[in-house]
């Protein structure tokens, strides 16, 4: 099983169309937030495809959750934005939250840099931004695969 996850595009439509075009065999697409507006038109042009989102800090007036759970492929995926978790001081909190979910995996946007790691019993994915990356990173986008092998998380760039 294969989700992808995607995030801060901040006004780029273009650039989550194509995250969505480079992952044709995707179960899943998740949009970490920042971009509600651009993200909910691509729901329209995409609307075969399982599409879940939460909103960030920046996506004022949107309806989505500040975060959610997924179940997939027998795991539990936490997805937020990531400011409410402080994650520009490190992900401590982000993992004590998902740990306290019992999730497997937490997946988080808002600093604009992407990384994937494996925390005290958790997989972190930060997709970094799709448009405007920070610290020396480039536009990218994550992607996690289930199998009956484990959990494999990557950072792929756009």
């Amino acid at each position: 099983m294969r989700i992808v996850a995607f995030s801060d595009s901040h006004n780029n439509f273009g650039a989550l169309h194509r995250v969505v075009d480079s992952q044709p065999g995707a179960e899943v697409f998740l949009y970490l937030g920042d971009g509600w507006r651009e993200f909910e038109d691509l729901r329209d042009v995409f609307p075969d495809k399982r599409m879940l989102s939460v909103r960030g800090n920046c996506d004022w007036g949107s309806a989505a959750k500040d975060e959610d759970i997924l179940i997939c492929g027998g795991k539990r995926i936490f997805f937020t934005h990531g400011h409410q978790y402080d994650v520009r001081r490190g992900p401590q909190r982000i993992i004590l939250r998902a740990k306290e979910l019992c999730c497997d995996i937490a997946m988080f946007g808002h600093t604009h840099i992407s990384a994937g790691d494996y925390v005290d019993g958790v997989y972190l994915l930060n997709p970094g931004s799709v448009t405007e990356p920070r610290g020396g990173s480039v536009p990218s986008y994550g992607v996690i695969d289930i199998t009956s092998a484990g959990i494999v998380v990557n950072i792929v760039p756009l």
